[in-house]
């Protein structure tokens, strides 16, 4: 075969497989678990943004921006199963010690709301402070 006909093929097989490829990239893309919209947050997320600075921001800081004692946790939001196990059952790093939370009413239910509201952080479609509902 020449060149130039491999090189055309090569082109149609993309121009084919593209959609499908796309698709499967965009299937592999984390989901979002907050909404926001005009700058309002859904329920989840605002509740998240209670329950974190209720329990959360002593140590790891206002916003999840991070403190002395404890990392941010919008620089490098883990992935929500591995936030999940952190926040349930606790993590030892070195001389830094954070109990699970497995067993505390007030944040165990309540993990995937506090995630929500540290992805949109993380991603940057929520400003510092106090968000405001949707609806309000």
């Amino acid at each position: 075969m020449r060149p130039w006909n491999v090189l055309i093929l090569s082109m149609a097989v993309l121009f084919i497989l593209a959609p499908c490829l796309g698709a499967r990239a965009e299937q592999m893309a984390p989901s979002k678990t907050y909404h926001i919209v005009d700058g309002k947050v859904d329920g989840r997320t605002y509740n998240g943004f209670r329950r974190y600075h209720a329990a959360c921001n002593h140590c790891h800081g206002p916003d999840g921006m991070g403190s002395t004692i404890a990392p941010s946790l919008i620089d490098d939001l883990a992935d929500l199963n591995t936030f999940r196990q952190f926040v349930l059952g606790g993590v030892i790093d070195g001389t830094s010690v954070m109990k699970g939370f497995a067993d505390d009413p007030n944040i165990a239910p309540y993990i995937d709301d506090i995630y929500a509201y540290l992805q949109a952080r993380a991603d940057g479609a929520l400003g510092r402070g106090r968000p405001t509902r949707l609806g309000q």
